[in-house]
């Protein structure tokens, strides 16, 4: 981790959701009604900003947002959006060119969804944004990373990160087909992909934990010295060196899942900079990606410190 701990950045994508909620989600070719839908802040990198923040409210951390938006409607929206969370937006460029990213979203009765976006002003990102924020990326402790802007850029963002030595934690979503590059398995510390990605990522879907192990140690060979998989609703296996540990779901009533892996990432993040061992961090970002799904929205769904350290506090012993 960085000798200076001065503060979480998570430079990534910045979206507005438009989420629609039905019964179920529709076949290919068929339309189903939705019975509401709301318009609110999303992509990956602004969600875990967000979340971030909202915890460092309760913390004393400093969270800052590095990405693009356009000068549109949906680009004003989204910084009036992240105000609020306390996220420092000095970093959040711009972008005349290209529109604010967009995500259309579908969640059912069982809080399932889908997801498409339309990236935008976050494909955009390139070398520039990574000159003009370099002092930002280097005295970061901790790095967030996610695959919704180029992917050349985030092997970019993170090798500089790696360099200056900000502990760099990639979400591995959306995963690309054929994996991860070489490149940025060497320059992450710690990947935390879902079932699905762990899938894709080791050919392993964690359906046990003996599965989730088996997959974590695939991680770990291909690069990545912390493998989190998160099982949704089976928990979280975790290895960390030669440590490995199982973390079993909290007991909440899941209503939306959307963000509960931004949740989950920003609250991993906030624990390590404020120097907690890698079990007890696990802990907390498991209960934070717990309270995230009882609550609707993406950002908006991101748990205060004093909730997740309450749930934390007062798990019976397992």
């Amino acid at each position: 981790m960085s000798d200076n701990p001065s503060h979480i950045l998570s430079f990534g994508s910045v979206n507005i959701d438009i989420t629609a909620r039905a019964e179920r989600i529709p076949h290919p070719g068929e339309t189903v009604h939705a019975a509401s839908y709301a318009i609110g802040l999303g992509g990956k990198g602004a969600n875990q900003a967000a979340a971030a923040a909202r915890l460092g409210q309760g913390c004393g951390l400093n969270v800052f947002m590095a990405g693009r938006t356009g000068t549109d409607n949906f680009g004003a929206m989204a910084r009036k959006l992240l105000t609020p969370f306390g996220v420092d937006l000095k970093a959040l460029r711009e972008d005349t060119a290209h529109p604010t990213g967009v995500a259309l979203i579908t969640v059912d009765e069982k809080a399932e969804n889908i997801i498409t976006v339309a990236g935008g002003a976050n494909m955009a990102l390139d070398s520039s944004d990574v000159a003009a924020h370099q002092s930002l990326i280097e005295q970061a402790s901790v790095l967030l990373l996610q695959l919704e802007i180029p992917l050349a850029l985030t092997i970019e963002i993170a090798e500089t990160a790696r360099r200056a030595g900000t502990l760099v934690i990639v979400d591995p979503a959306p995963t690309p087909a054929d994996g991860l590059p070489e490149a940025l398995w060497r320059a992450l510390d710690i990947v935390t992909p879902n079932e699905t990605e762990t899938r894709l990522l080791t050919g392993i879907y964690p359906e046990t934990q003996e599965d989730a192990a088996r997959a974590a140690r695939k991680l770990q060979a291909l690069g990545a010295t912390h493998a989190l998989v998160k099982m949704g609703a089976r928990g979280v296996y975790y290895l960390s060196g030669d440590r490995e540990g199982f973390v079993p779901p909290y007991p909440v009533k899941a209503i939306d899942t959307v963000a509960a892996g931004d949740c989950f990432n920003a609250g991993l993040a906030a624990a390590l900079t404020l120097g907690k061992p890698f079990d007890e961090a696990v802990h907390f970002a498991a209960a934070c990606g717990a309270l995230a799904t009882t609550r609707l929205g993406a950002a908006e769904s991101a748990p205060h410190w004093h909730d997740v350290t309450a749930m934390v506090e007062n798990r019976p012993a397992t």
